[in-house]
Protein backbone atom coordinates (compact mmCIF):
# COMPACT_ATOMS: atom_id res chain seq x y z
CA UNK A 1 0.00 0.00 0.00
CA UNK A 2 1.26 3.37 -0.98
CA UNK A 3 0.66 5.71 2.52
CA UNK A 4 0.99 9.51 2.23
CA UNK A 5 0.27 12.12 4.43
CA UNK A 6 -0.03 15.87 3.87
CA UNK A 7 -1.34 19.13 4.82
CA UNK A 8 -3.76 21.10 3.12
CA UNK A 9 -1.29 23.46 0.76
CA UNK A 10 0.29 19.81 -0.88
CA UNK A 11 -1.28 19.98 -4.36
CA UNK A 12 -1.97 16.13 -3.54
CA UNK A 13 -5.20 17.02 -1.74
CA UNK A 14 -6.98 18.49 -4.67
CA UNK A 15 -5.76 15.89 -7.02
CA UNK A 16 -7.19 13.33 -5.12
CA UNK A 17 -10.72 14.71 -4.98
CA UNK A 18 -10.83 14.69 -8.23
CA UNK A 19 -10.82 10.98 -8.51
CA UNK A 20 -13.66 10.68 -5.62
CA UNK A 21 -16.91 12.14 -4.77
CA UNK A 22 -16.50 14.22 -2.06
CA UNK A 23 -18.49 16.80 -0.25
CA UNK A 24 -17.56 20.54 0.70
CA UNK A 25 -16.36 19.24 4.77
CA UNK A 26 -13.33 17.21 2.67
CA UNK A 27 -12.05 20.29 0.75
CA UNK A 28 -8.77 21.74 2.19
CA UNK A 29 -9.97 25.32 2.46
CA UNK A 30 -12.52 24.10 4.73
CA UNK A 31 -10.35 22.49 6.80
CA UNK A 32 -7.91 25.03 7.53
CA UNK A 33 -10.73 27.42 8.41
CA UNK A 34 -11.66 24.13 10.78
CA UNK A 35 -8.31 24.02 12.26
CA UNK A 36 -8.21 27.72 13.05
CA UNK A 37 -11.55 27.86 14.80
CA UNK A 38 -9.99 24.94 17.08
CA UNK A 39 -6.51 25.70 17.34
CA UNK A 40 -5.76 22.19 15.63
CA UNK A 41 -3.03 20.81 12.74
CA UNK A 42 -5.07 20.49 9.64
CA UNK A 43 -3.99 17.40 7.73
CA UNK A 44 -5.16 14.26 5.56
CA UNK A 45 -4.20 10.80 4.93
CA UNK A 46 -4.27 8.56 1.41
CA UNK A 47 -4.09 5.15 1.59
CA UNK A 48 -3.91 3.79 -2.43
CA UNK A 49 -3.58 0.48 -4.05
CA UNK A 50 -4.18 0.33 -7.78
CA UNK A 51 -7.25 1.76 -7.90
CA UNK A 52 -8.19 1.59 -4.07
CA UNK A 53 -7.88 4.85 -2.34
CA UNK A 54 -8.57 5.50 1.02
CA UNK A 55 -8.79 9.11 2.04
CA UNK A 56 -9.29 10.70 5.27
CA UNK A 57 -8.94 14.93 6.18
CA UNK A 58 -8.76 15.06 9.70
CA UNK A 59 -7.68 17.91 12.78
CA UNK A 60 -4.87 16.62 14.91
CA UNK A 61 -4.83 18.75 18.24
CA UNK A 62 -2.68 18.17 21.22
CA UNK A 63 -4.44 16.96 24.60
CA UNK A 64 -2.82 19.56 27.24
CA UNK A 65 -5.92 21.73 26.52
CA UNK A 66 -8.21 19.13 28.16
CA UNK A 67 -6.64 19.28 31.74
CA UNK A 68 -5.79 22.06 33.95
CA UNK A 69 -2.50 23.59 34.59
CA UNK A 70 -1.90 21.32 37.46
CA UNK A 71 -1.93 18.12 36.16
CA UNK A 72 1.13 18.02 33.16
CA UNK A 73 0.10 15.55 30.16
CA UNK A 74 2.75 14.21 27.95
CA UNK A 75 3.13 15.41 24.62
CA UNK A 76 -0.09 13.03 23.24
CA UNK A 77 -2.50 14.18 20.37
CA UNK A 78 -6.08 13.36 19.28
CA UNK A 79 -7.59 13.42 16.31
CA UNK A 80 -11.07 14.59 15.71
CA UNK A 81 -13.42 15.49 12.37
CA UNK A 82 -13.87 19.11 11.11
CA UNK A 83 -17.86 20.08 12.21
CA UNK A 84 -20.14 18.84 10.61
CA UNK A 85 -20.41 15.22 8.50
CA UNK A 86 -16.82 14.75 6.83
CA UNK A 87 -15.85 10.79 6.92
CA UNK A 88 -13.65 9.29 4.81
CA UNK A 89 -13.31 8.62 1.07
CA UNK A 90 -13.28 5.40 -0.59
CA UNK A 91 -12.86 5.26 -4.64
CA UNK A 92 -15.28 2.71 -5.98
CA UNK A 93 -12.85 -0.14 -6.27
CA UNK A 94 -12.35 0.72 -2.61
CA UNK A 95 -15.90 0.30 -2.03
CA UNK A 96 -16.04 -2.96 -3.65
CA UNK A 97 -13.48 -4.57 -1.49
CA UNK A 98 -14.20 -4.93 1.83
CA UNK A 99 -10.78 -6.36 3.07
CA UNK A 100 -9.44 -2.99 1.65
CA UNK A 101 -11.01 -0.77 4.35
CA UNK A 102 -9.74 -2.72 7.23
CA UNK A 103 -6.64 -2.76 6.14
CA UNK A 104 -6.51 0.99 5.27
CA UNK A 105 -7.89 1.38 9.13
CA UNK A 106 -5.39 -0.62 10.47
CA UNK A 107 -2.69 1.38 8.33
CA UNK A 108 -4.26 4.66 9.90
CA UNK A 109 -4.05 3.32 13.40
CA UNK A 110 -0.26 2.80 12.62
CA UNK A 111 0.10 5.78 11.39
CA UNK A 112 -1.34 7.95 14.12
CA UNK A 113 0.19 5.86 16.74
CA UNK A 114 3.51 6.92 15.28
CA UNK A 115 2.50 10.72 15.63
CA UNK A 116 1.80 10.10 19.15
CA UNK A 117 -1.64 10.01 18.63
CA UNK A 118 -3.84 7.74 20.75
CA UNK A 119 -7.68 8.24 19.50
CA UNK A 120 -9.54 9.57 16.86
CA UNK A 121 -13.36 10.51 16.40
CA UNK A 122 -14.29 10.27 13.13
CA UNK A 123 -18.04 11.75 12.30
CA UNK A 124 -19.02 9.34 9.00
CA UNK A 125 -20.92 10.82 6.10
CA UNK A 126 -24.82 9.84 6.20
CA UNK A 127 -24.61 9.76 2.45
CA UNK A 128 -21.33 9.21 1.33
CA UNK A 129 -20.41 6.44 3.84
CA UNK A 130 -23.83 4.85 3.97
CA UNK A 131 -22.82 1.68 3.87
CA UNK A 132 -19.65 1.52 5.83
CA UNK A 133 -21.44 -0.88 8.66
CA UNK A 134 -21.32 -3.70 5.83
CA UNK A 135 -17.48 -2.95 5.39
CA UNK A 136 -16.69 -2.59 9.38
CA UNK A 137 -17.79 -5.34 12.15
CA UNK A 138 -16.62 -4.42 15.21
CA UNK A 139 -17.17 -1.98 18.29
CA UNK A 140 -15.11 0.77 16.95
CA UNK A 141 -18.15 1.58 14.87
CA UNK A 142 -21.16 3.42 16.39
CA UNK A 143 -24.69 4.35 15.20
CA UNK A 144 -25.18 7.85 16.74
CA UNK A 145 -29.36 8.10 14.79
CA UNK A 146 -30.47 9.54 11.77
CA UNK A 147 -30.55 12.40 8.97
CA UNK A 148 -33.09 13.18 6.88
CA UNK A 149 -32.60 14.07 2.81
CA UNK A 150 -34.72 15.12 -0.10
CA UNK A 151 -34.39 12.87 -3.00
CA UNK A 152 -34.38 16.11 -5.95
CA UNK A 153 -34.26 13.35 -8.33
CA UNK A 154 -38.18 12.90 -7.32
CA UNK A 155 -40.80 15.31 -9.17
CA UNK A 156 -41.67 18.63 -7.88
CA UNK A 157 -44.97 17.19 -6.83
CA UNK A 158 -43.64 14.37 -5.53
CA UNK A 159 -41.37 16.08 -3.19
CA UNK A 160 -44.48 18.29 -2.04
CA UNK A 161 -46.42 15.43 -1.52
CA UNK A 162 -43.55 13.85 0.89
CA UNK A 163 -43.87 16.81 2.87
CA UNK A 164 -46.01 16.96 6.36
CA UNK A 165 -49.24 18.36 5.96
CA UNK A 166 -48.54 20.85 9.05
CA UNK A 167 -45.62 22.08 7.07
CA UNK A 168 -47.84 22.31 3.84
CA UNK A 169 -50.04 24.30 5.53
CA UNK A 170 -47.48 26.69 7.67
CA UNK A 171 -45.61 26.98 3.73
CA UNK A 172 -48.72 28.19 2.11
CA UNK A 173 -49.62 30.36 4.94
CA UNK A 174 -46.30 32.30 4.78
CA UNK A 175 -46.56 32.55 1.52
CA UNK A 176 -50.38 34.31 1.31
CA UNK A 177 -49.14 36.53 3.95
CA UNK A 178 -46.55 37.86 2.31
CA UNK A 179 -43.21 36.06 3.19
CA UNK A 180 -41.02 35.65 0.53
CA UNK A 181 -37.60 33.62 0.08
CA UNK A 182 -34.65 34.61 -1.85
CA UNK A 183 -31.00 33.44 -2.45
CA UNK A 184 -28.30 36.64 -1.89
CA UNK A 185 -24.43 37.26 -1.88
CA UNK A 186 -23.37 35.61 1.45
CA UNK A 187 -20.41 37.60 2.24
CA UNK A 188 -22.95 40.61 2.32
CA UNK A 189 -25.30 39.69 3.82
CA UNK A 190 -23.31 37.61 6.95
CA UNK A 191 -23.62 40.09 9.43
CA UNK A 192 -27.72 39.92 9.35
CA UNK A 193 -27.05 36.27 9.16
CA UNK A 194 -24.86 36.18 12.28
CA UNK A 195 -27.16 38.45 14.03
CA UNK A 196 -30.13 35.98 13.55
CA UNK A 197 -27.90 32.77 14.36
CA UNK A 198 -26.67 33.75 17.25
CA UNK A 199 -30.42 35.07 18.59
CA UNK A 200 -31.18 31.30 17.66
CA UNK A 201 -28.75 29.64 19.76
CA UNK A 202 -28.76 31.77 22.57
CA UNK A 203 -32.87 31.01 22.67
CA UNK A 204 -31.81 27.78 22.61
CA UNK A 205 -29.40 27.30 24.97
CA UNK A 206 -26.56 26.33 22.68
CA UNK A 207 -23.30 25.23 23.63
CA UNK A 208 -20.19 27.25 22.74
CA UNK A 209 -19.24 24.86 20.18
CA UNK A 210 -21.98 26.16 17.91
CA UNK A 211 -21.21 29.60 18.57
CA UNK A 212 -18.67 30.56 15.54
CA UNK A 213 -18.08 34.46 15.34
CA UNK A 214 -18.70 36.65 12.46
CA UNK A 215 -15.26 36.78 11.79
CA UNK A 216 -15.40 33.44 10.99
CA UNK A 217 -18.17 33.50 9.31
CA UNK A 218 -16.83 35.96 6.66
CA UNK A 219 -13.39 33.85 6.13
CA UNK A 220 -15.89 30.67 5.37
CA UNK A 221 -17.86 32.87 2.75
CA UNK A 222 -14.78 34.32 0.68
CA UNK A 223 -12.62 31.21 1.02
CA UNK A 224 -15.45 28.41 0.14
CA UNK A 225 -17.20 31.22 -2.06
CA UNK A 226 -19.63 30.09 -4.96
CA UNK A 227 -19.94 26.55 -2.90
CA UNK A 228 -21.65 28.49 -0.40
CA UNK A 229 -25.09 29.91 -0.63
CA UNK A 230 -27.19 32.04 2.04
CA UNK A 231 -31.13 31.96 1.79
CA UNK A 232 -33.01 34.66 3.32
CA UNK A 233 -37.08 34.86 4.60
CA UNK A 234 -38.37 38.45 4.09
CA UNK A 235 -41.73 39.71 5.41
CA UNK A 236 -42.43 43.90 5.37
CA UNK A 237 -38.23 44.46 4.49
CA UNK A 238 -37.41 42.57 7.71
CA UNK A 239 -35.16 39.35 7.25
CA UNK A 240 -37.26 36.48 9.52
CA UNK A 241 -35.11 34.01 8.90
CA UNK A 242 -31.85 32.85 7.91
CA UNK A 243 -29.89 29.81 6.23
CA UNK A 244 -26.25 28.92 4.96
CA UNK A 245 -26.24 26.15 2.59
CA UNK A 246 -23.61 24.65 1.13
CA UNK A 247 -23.37 22.91 -2.48
CA UNK A 248 -20.73 20.30 -3.60
CA UNK A 249 -20.94 17.29 -6.02
CA UNK A 250 -24.40 17.33 -6.77
CA UNK A 251 -25.08 17.34 -2.78
CA UNK A 252 -27.02 20.53 -1.25
CA UNK A 253 -26.19 20.40 2.47
CA UNK A 254 -28.20 22.61 5.29
CA UNK A 255 -25.35 24.06 7.52
CA UNK A 256 -26.29 26.34 9.73
CA UNK A 257 -29.24 28.88 10.52
CA UNK A 258 -31.74 30.52 12.31
CA UNK A 259 -35.11 32.13 13.39
CA UNK A 260 -35.93 35.46 14.77
CA UNK A 261 -37.85 34.90 17.56
CA UNK A 262 -40.67 37.25 17.19
CA UNK A 263 -41.60 34.96 13.63
CA UNK A 264 -41.14 31.72 15.62
CA UNK A 265 -45.56 31.54 15.25
CA UNK A 266 -44.99 32.15 11.68
CA UNK A 267 -42.29 29.59 11.62
CA UNK A 268 -40.70 31.37 8.05
CA UNK A 269 -37.57 28.59 8.02
CA UNK A 270 -40.41 26.02 6.64
CA UNK A 271 -40.69 28.74 3.78
CA UNK A 272 -37.16 28.28 3.35
CA UNK A 273 -36.63 24.70 2.96
CA UNK A 274 -39.51 24.98 0.54
CA UNK A 275 -37.65 27.76 -1.88
CA UNK A 276 -34.05 25.39 -1.24
CA UNK A 277 -35.02 22.30 -2.02
CA UNK A 278 -36.76 23.84 -5.39
CA UNK A 279 -33.28 25.63 -6.18
CA UNK A 280 -31.29 22.92 -5.48
CA UNK A 281 -33.55 20.22 -7.74
CA UNK A 282 -33.47 23.80 -10.53
CA UNK A 283 -29.64 23.50 -10.48
CA UNK A 284 -29.75 19.98 -10.83
CA UNK A 285 -28.08 18.68 -7.78
CA UNK A 286 -28.98 15.02 -6.77
CA UNK A 287 -29.91 15.54 -2.70
CA UNK A 288 -30.74 18.12 -0.09
CA UNK A 289 -29.43 16.91 3.01
CA UNK A 290 -31.11 18.38 5.91
CA UNK A 291 -29.29 16.45 8.61
CA UNK A 292 -30.65 15.63 11.82
CA UNK A 293 -30.74 16.51 15.57
CA UNK A 294 -28.93 17.76 17.72
CA UNK A 295 -25.69 14.81 18.06
CA UNK A 296 -27.77 12.50 16.19
CA UNK A 297 -31.00 12.05 18.23
CA UNK A 298 -34.34 12.15 17.36
CA UNK A 299 -35.11 15.33 18.60
CA UNK A 300 -37.78 18.23 18.00
CA UNK A 301 -35.07 19.23 15.55
CA UNK A 302 -35.30 16.23 13.89
CA UNK A 303 -38.96 15.94 13.80
CA UNK A 304 -38.74 19.30 12.24
CA UNK A 305 -36.80 18.24 9.41
CA UNK A 306 -38.45 15.02 9.29
CA UNK A 307 -41.57 16.64 7.68
CA UNK A 308 -40.10 17.33 4.86
CA UNK A 309 -39.26 13.67 3.69
CA UNK A 310 -39.55 10.32 3.87
CA UNK A 311 -36.06 9.61 3.01
CA UNK A 312 -33.50 8.78 5.91
CA UNK A 313 -30.06 8.13 6.46
CA UNK A 314 -28.09 6.35 9.66
CA UNK A 315 -25.24 8.45 11.14
CA UNK A 316 -22.34 6.93 12.23
CA UNK A 317 -19.18 7.75 13.85
CA UNK A 318 -15.79 6.14 13.98
CA UNK A 319 -13.83 5.84 17.61
CA UNK A 320 -10.74 4.78 17.29
CA UNK A 321 -8.52 4.15 20.19
CA UNK A 322 -5.05 4.30 18.39
CA UNK A 323 -1.91 3.95 21.56
CA UNK A 324 -3.95 2.19 24.21
CA UNK A 325 -1.67 3.06 27.03
CA UNK A 326 -1.34 6.52 26.21
CA UNK A 327 -5.07 6.80 25.91
CA UNK A 328 -5.24 4.94 29.49
CA UNK A 329 -2.94 7.22 30.72
CA UNK A 330 -4.72 10.54 29.82
CA UNK A 331 -8.10 8.42 31.14
CA UNK A 332 -5.96 8.12 34.77
CA UNK A 333 -5.12 11.22 34.87
CA UNK A 334 -8.52 13.32 34.01
CA UNK A 335 -9.87 10.29 36.92
CA UNK A 336 -7.15 12.06 39.20
CA UNK A 337 -8.11 15.58 38.48
CA UNK A 338 -11.71 14.56 39.29
CA UNK A 339 -10.92 12.64 42.18
CA UNK A 340 -13.04 9.41 40.72
CA UNK A 341 -11.77 5.89 39.68
CA UNK A 342 -10.80 5.75 36.04
CA UNK A 343 -13.41 3.09 35.53
CA UNK A 344 -16.61 5.35 35.72
CA UNK A 345 -15.18 7.65 33.21
CA UNK A 346 -14.85 4.80 30.60
CA UNK A 347 -18.70 3.60 31.76
CA UNK A 348 -19.52 7.16 29.76
CA UNK A 349 -20.28 7.52 26.29
CA UNK A 350 -18.09 10.06 25.77
CA UNK A 351 -15.58 9.61 23.34
CA UNK A 352 -12.16 10.25 23.83
CA UNK A 353 -13.87 9.42 27.62
CA UNK A 354 -10.54 11.96 29.02
CA UNK A 355 -12.26 14.54 27.15
CA UNK A 356 -16.20 14.65 28.37
CA UNK A 357 -17.40 17.92 29.50
CA UNK A 358 -20.16 16.65 31.11
CA UNK A 359 -18.11 14.21 33.91
CA UNK A 360 -17.88 16.98 36.25
CA UNK A 361 -21.68 17.35 36.83
CA UNK A 362 -22.74 13.77 36.25
CA UNK A 363 -20.22 11.98 38.72
CA UNK A 364 -20.93 15.30 41.73
CA UNK A 365 -24.09 14.03 41.59
CA UNK A 366 -23.69 10.58 41.90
Amino acid sequence: MDIRLFDVTHPLWKETLEKLTYDIYHLPEYVYLESKRIKAIPEAILIAEDEKIFFLPYLRRCCDDSFDGEFKTPEVFDVISPYGYPGFLLSQAAANQPEFLSLAIQELIQVFRKQQVCSAFLRLHPLLNENVHQLINDNSLKLNGSTVSIDLKLDVQEIWHQTRSEHRNKINKCKRLGFTARMVPAQEFMNDFNTIYEETMNRVNAGGVYFFGIDFLKNFAELLDNKIHLCLVEYNEQITCAGLFTECSGIVQYHLGGTKTDFLKQAPSKLMFDYVRLWAKERGNQVFHLGGGVGGAKDSLYHFKAGFSKQSHTFMTLRLITDEEKYASLVALRAKSLKIDAEKILQTEFFPAYRSPNIFNEFNKS
